[in-house]
Formats: structure tokens, sequence, C-alpha cells
């Protein structure tokens, strides 16, 4: 049965027939598209919601926001549009969908004590209606939109932190679990710590370059830890899931063959990853050797008596390692690294000055609408064959991969096709290696609100106009290339959609 959603032609394309159907990926294997609750829910303030850091920045200082949707009060309306949301997935035919919730939505002041039904009722909507249609959930706790109040006492800098993410997580896992079994706790620590504490290109603004960005990585990872462990302890031997993190993994390539360049590289591993992957999946734990050297002596030579890096105890250093089921991988983009060139002025102390090296994109990597994200050769199996070889991780999911084009842009993305498509060999290419990787999420089901780049910068397979009270949504040729894919299970270039008619297999 055809089930008809969007009229854009009078006649479906056809599947064409895979080259190589013994390259394919495993019948389990998850394919999915990933969103988050501030860029796509709207309802900032329905039914009960508290304010969170994205609300207050936005209201207070929408001057910020690039183009024409200075907030995200409305964004997708997923608030109200979550069976059109499931729909979609149901035409793509996903296995899996990852989102998040708003920590606000659910606790309106951050802390456990008030509980807001309305929120618990949504999310509960949500997943009652992906499990009809046998799609597996996959749950972030965090991303990105910490409640106000908590930032109020210090947030992230705070920690106190550790206590209250953990019993957040607790409600989370008493009202979704049973149905929830993949859970990550934060998504994307460097750029919450970084850009959010020690820079100011993501809220909560607190642009403290000195030390920002590593008071809120330790804290983050403790974090981590004390909802892993709850989970483990409690919930675990009762719902039977899994619990892990989501790094943004950029790989960083030595620009020559020196020792100097391939000293470069690891060190911009160490900083931008490893910070958060070492306290968590290495043997010894804490954070990584080199860097941590590198940041000691930089710190004594500006005149502190200790490292701005700081240092996890043994107690904590055991606490933290081993606290995750799979390794969760965001990756886009890609830099060459360079110890003599390209190095620019960065402020005095700050990490990026830790780190010391200069960063260079060759110009026949392809640049998407998002200026820092390019397609450069074999990044994503580089980057998790490097990972997976350095900590050996239970298994990995890529949650986020995906391309931006512009505002404007009509529905024929062949520039994301070509990404998304690079990326599905390095993951076919990394299971014929041998690496346990389990799962694929897109980035992202549809348009949504950017951050501080608005609705300017468009990943989504499936277009949103925000121009529309009803934010219609229309499927995207990268969308028909993607069902295809999750249908065949190996990628058919000979499949060229022109007449772009989705529909539900029935």
């Amino acid at each position: 049965m055809k089930i008809l959603m969007v009229l854009c032609a009078v006649v479906a394309a056809c599947y064409g027939e895979c080259e190589n159907k013994d390259r394919s990926f495993p019948s389990d294997f998850l394919f999915g598209c990933a969103t988050a609750a501030v860029q796509i829910e709207g309802g900032w303030n329905a039914d009960g919601k508290g304010e969170s850091i994205w609300d207050r920045i936005t209201h207070r200082y929408p001057e910020l926001v690039s183009g024409p949707v200075l907030n995200p009060d409305v964004s997708c309306d997923s608030y109200n549009n979550w069976k059109r949301d499931v729909e979609m997935m149901r035409e793509m035919g996903l296995t899996a969908y990852r989102f998040s919730l708003s920590w606000s939505r659910i606790l309106p002041k951050g802390f456990a004590n008030e509980v807001n039904p309305k929120g618990i009722e949504y999310y509960n909507n949500l997943i009652n209606e992906m499990v009809k249609y046998n799609i597996t959930p996959l749950v972030t706790l965090y991303h990105w939109d910490l409640p106000q109040p908590l930032q109020d006492l210090g947030g992230l800098a705070n920690p106190l932190i550790t206590k209250w993410f953990e019993d957040y997580a607790r409600v989370a896992f008493t009202n979704f679990g049973d149905r929830v079994k993949h859970w990550i706790t934060f998504n994307e620590p460097r750029e919450v710590c970084y850009e959010g504490y020690g820079f100011n290109n993501k809220a909560p603004l607190v642009n403290s370059s000195a030390i920002g960005t590593y008071v809120c990585a330790k804290n983050l990872v403790l974090s981590h830890a004390n909802a892993y462990h709850l989970y483990d302890k409690e919930f675990k031997p009762i719902q039977g899931g899994e619990c892990g993190i989501t790094l943004s993994v950029q790989w960083f390539y030595p620009m020559t063959d020196s020792a100097e360049d391939a000293y470069a590289a690891e060190i911009m591993r160490q900083a931008e990853w490893g910070i958060y992957a070492h306290p968590i999946y290495s043997k010894e734990g804490g954070f990584p050797k080199e860097f941590a050297e590198r940041v000691a002596a930089k710190s004594k030579e500006q005149g502190f008596g200790w490292s701005r890096l700081g240092e996890y105890t043994e107690e904590e250093k055991a606490w933290a390692r081993g606290t995750s089921d799979f390794f969760g991988i965001n990756h886009y983009t890609a830099f060459q690294i360079s110890a003599t060139k390209y190095i620019e002025a960065s402020p005095v102390p700050s990490l990026t000055d830790d780190e010391g090296f200069g960063h260079f994109r060759p110009a026949e990597w392809p640049v998407a609408a998002s200026a820092w994200c390019v397609m450069a050769p074999n990044s994503l199996y580089n980057a998790i064959t490097f990972l997976n070889n350095k900590y050996n991780p239970p298994k990995f999911i890529i949650t986020e991969n995906g391309w931006s084009i512009a505002i404007g842009r009509d529905l024929i993305d062949d520039d994301r096709i070509t990404y998304h498509r690079a990326a599905w060999e390095d993951v076919l290419d990394l299971l014929a290696a041998g690496v346990n990787v389990k799962g694929y999420m897109a980035w992202s089901l549809m348009d949504n609100w950017e951050w501080l780049g608005g609705v300017t910068e468009r990943f989504g397979l499936y277009a949103v106009d925000f121009e529309d009270p009803a934010r219609t949504r229309t499927a995207r040729k990268s969308a028909f290339v993607y069902k295809q894919l999750i249908k065949d299970r190996c990628i058919d270039y000979s499949y060229n959609p022109t007449n772009l008619t989705m529909t539900i297999d029935e």
C-alpha cells in the first residue's frame, strides 16, 4: 500500500540495482537521522517549560543571530508537529531516530523536585509513536540547552552540576527507559565547553578563555560518569539498555610527513576531543599526557602557580574510566595541521593558544554553506580507525554526519548526496576492516534553527518552510537517496531520482 504524502511529481522514481551487492550494510545496522530539542521543538515557554540558556541569550541579544529567524521560540514547531516528524521517518524507512530531551521542558527550574507532567507527556507521545512503527529511539539527555536557573549558579563551571545532572538523568531513565534502550549523556562536550565557556560562540557565552574550557571539561565528564553509573547500577539490570556519550571528532591530518607536524596533529586531537575521550576510554584515565604537559608548561610561563588544565584525582580517574557502552561520533570535517605554518593569533591564555599550531584546508576540498564544514578524503574512516586503535571502545555509533546548503536553495541537493555517499563508503570500509560500527545518524531530519547561524545553514534532508506558520516539511532529493540506501543496504550510484514524490512503503 502506498500512502501519498507529498505531491511533487506524478510518478515516483524507481530504484536501480547496486553494482556491488557484496559491499552492503548488515541487516541490523541502524540507519537514522538526528535532531536537537532547542533546534526543532519551538514551544519555548509552552505548557510549563522553563527558560533555557538559549532562550535567555537569543531574547537578550537577538543581534548575535544571523538571518531572518532570530530565536528558537517556534523553530520547526515540532512541539506541535511530532506526528509529522515520525511520518517523515516512516517515509524514508528510518530504523532509528536520535533526538534530545529539553531539560527545561521536563524540569522547568532545573531541579528534580519539580517535574513538568506536560513535558513528560510530550516525549512519551513522541517515543510511543516511534515505537509503534518500530523506529528505535536514541535519546540525548543534554544537547546544549541548560536550564537558565542552573546557569545562574555557574552551570557547568559549578562542580555541583554532577549531582544536578544525575538527578535529571534519573527522571529521564525512570519515565522513558522502558522504551528507550540507547542513552547519550552529553552531545559534543567540545562545543559545550570551548565554545560556550572558553569562548563566546555558543550559549552561555561565558568567554573565560583561560580556564573556562577546562573547568567545564572535567565537570562535564564527571557528570557523565555519575549518570552512567546511575544507569548501570539501577536501570540497566531492569531495562536492559546502554549508555554512552557523543563527541565531536573532526580529523586532523599532519600537513607533511615531518615529526613536528605529526606531533602537532596529535596535540590537536588531544586538545579538541582527547580531553573528553581520554578520561572515559583510556586505561590510564585523566587528561591526555602530552597536552597536559603542554598546558602545564604554558601556565607556568604565564605566571600561574598551577596548570590551568587542572587534573583528576586517582579516585576521579577510576570513577570516569570505562563509563560508556558505546562511543558516539559526530563527524563533519577535517583540517591539515602544521607545526610552523598558518598559525593565527589567539587570546593568551586560551585553549587555541595552548594548541598553538596552524590549520589549513586545501582548496580542492569542497566547502558547505557552513564555512567550517568541508569534505575531506576518507576523514570519517581515518578518525574512527584512529579511535578504534587507540581506545578499542565496545562499539561506535555515528550519531551525526551532515552537510549544509545555503538558504534559498531548492530541493536538489546533489552536493549533500555526494558528501553522504562518501561517508557511507567510509563506513563500509570500517565494517570491512572489522571495526564495530553499529549505526549511522544523518544530520539532520529537517532544516532547523542552527544556533547563532539561525536558519541560514540548512542541514535537513527535508526542507522546512519557516515562513509558513505550519512549518511545512518537504523531502529533498537527498531524502530519496537515503531511503534507497536504507531499503537496499548498499550504495546505488545509478539511482538519480528526478520525480520527488515521497511515500510511505507499507
